[in-house]
């Protein structure tokens, strides 16, 4: 090992190392406090003022993140927060968490990876490891990151570390966080992957450190993981129509499955799938494998049965109302529900957001509650006349509310949902995520995806 990383090898072994965390979103601050527990003097870094006032004020604003532990973390002097990438000078480690969404032609946006990696270069200095953890193509950490990093003199490999490292953050989960998921770290030479490897053994134990060649494998380690569970949730969407045709319950056939102990694992259908991760990853190296001429039909198909899953909502929607005699529009409609899962705050690439999208460019009056998600801001203008996207706001969840309504859909089973008040209390359900099963006397009432 070279004289610069066994340095820091030893920061890392006497936990006085520095380490900043960009961008700290759903990734970054789960991160930036493990870290300030660990011991390592850790600095949060983000442009977003609000953000960097809470931290300093020891708050969180992310509901896996605990207020108690970024108070004491931050009175304790481990965690600090900035919105001056000049702090970087003073680190040993530099973590890029950034957002890596996608354009509307579904082409990869990692400009938050390029701003941050100029960010870090222009105070880069020797003996310092930059780790990438945004999700992104195979490529991208020595394609894009690397000769920006390099852009002022010094050399991956000879005069700094870098490596790639994939986030596995997974929102709502209360067993596993920054702290104890397993991680995969490929860096750009061994001594990268090393000294990587090595912070990350103040998190959690080292055996649960799995090193990769290089971060290629690395970057394509998270989209398998991700493509997985598309193609999988794919699978079950498109049985889910299938079965609907032929009048077979698919909640009662996965349930079924199920039992066999060995060879299967159970994945369920729903609106569509959303959040940071499963609706953009497939993209990310569809886009890159056509650098190769190679077209991946099978996981762009099953993208394309996913979003189609937020229109295939709406149409049981419109079956309900038509079983009413009543059409779509003009139709008061309650979608419950905006995240994009149950229990979490975070609305980004939400099916239940789509389907509300969907009812409103078609005409319905439509409103929405979600204990977790205030309000929404539509994209787009609606098809209403009105060229200014809307704004919409939780309602109370109400039995006068319920009884306004001519139809409540179920988009996500959040835990606070009493199911059999809401059903009690509404005229038509349309129930998207199975949050009625075991439920008797609904009849007519509901309609089950």
């Amino acid at each position: 090992m070279t004289a610069t990383g066994t340095r820091l090898r030893e920061r890392i072994q006497d936990r006085t190392v520095r380490v900043a965390v960009i961008g700290c979103g759903y990734v970054g601050l789960p991160l930036a406090v493990s870290f300030a527990r660990a011991g390592a003097r850790t600095t949060a870094i983000d442009l977003n003022a609000d953000r960097v006032a809470r931290i300093r004020r020891g708050e969180s604003y992310i509901p896996d993140v605990a207020a108690e532990d970024v108070r004491r973390a931050v009175a304790e002097g481990r965690l600090t927060a900035s919105a001056d990438y000049a702090v970087i000078a003073e680190m040993d480690a530099a973590f890029i968490c950034v957002p890596t969404p996608f354009t509307r032609m579904k082409a990869p946006d990692i400009s938050y990876v390029e701003a941050a990696a100029r960010g870090v270069a222009a105070h880069l200095r020797p003996g310092m490891l930059v780790v990438l953890q945004s999700t992104t193509y195979p490529g991208t950490t020595e394609e894009v990151v690397q000769p920006i990093l390099e852009g002022g003199g010094l050399r991956a490999g000879r005069d700094f570390h870098l490596a790639f490292s994939p986030e596995r953050i997974d929102p709502g989960n209360r067993q596993y966080g920054a702290h104890n998921t397993p991680k995969v770290v490929g860096g750009i030479d061994a001594e990268s992957t090393a000294v990587t490897a090595a912070l990350f053994g103040l998190l959690i134990d080292p055996r649960h450190i799995h090193p990769v060649s290089g971060p290629k494998a690395a970057e394509m380690c998270k989209l398998l993981e991700n493509i997985f569970r598309s193609v999988n949730i794919a699978l079950v969407n498109e049985l889910a129509l299938l079965c609907d045709r032929m009048k077979i319950d698919i909640w009662e056939v996965i349930a079924a499955a199920a039992t066999k102990p060995f060879g299967f694992m159970p994945f369920y259908p729903g609106p569509g799938v959303g959040g940071h991760c499963i609706p953009v990853d497939p993209y990310y190296l569809s886009w890159k494998a056509r650098e190769y001429d190679f077209y991946t039909k099978f996981i762009e198909l099953a993208a394309e049965v996913n979003q189609g899953m937020p229109f295939y909502t709406v149409g049981k929607v419109v079956d309900g109302l038509n079983a009413r005699g009543q059409a779509l529009q003009g139709a008061r409609v309650l979608v419950l529900g905006a995240a994009f899962k149950r229990d979490i705050d975070d609305a980004r690439n939400s099916p239940a957001v789509e389907v509300l999208k969907i009812l409103w460019t078609k005409g319905a009056q439509v409103a929405f509650h979600d204990p977790y998600v205030p309000e929404l801001h539509l994209e787009e203008p609606s098809l209403h006349g009105d060229p200014v996207p809307p704004v919409f706001r939780s309602v109370p969840l109400t039995e006068e509310t319920l009884g306004a309504m001519d139809c409540v859909v179920i988009a996500v089973h959040h835990s606070a949902f009493d199911i059999p008040w809401i059903v009690k209390h509404s005229r038509l359900v349309v129930d998207a995520q199975n949050a009625i099963r075991g439920l008797d006397g609904t009849g007519g009432q509901v309609v089950r995806l």
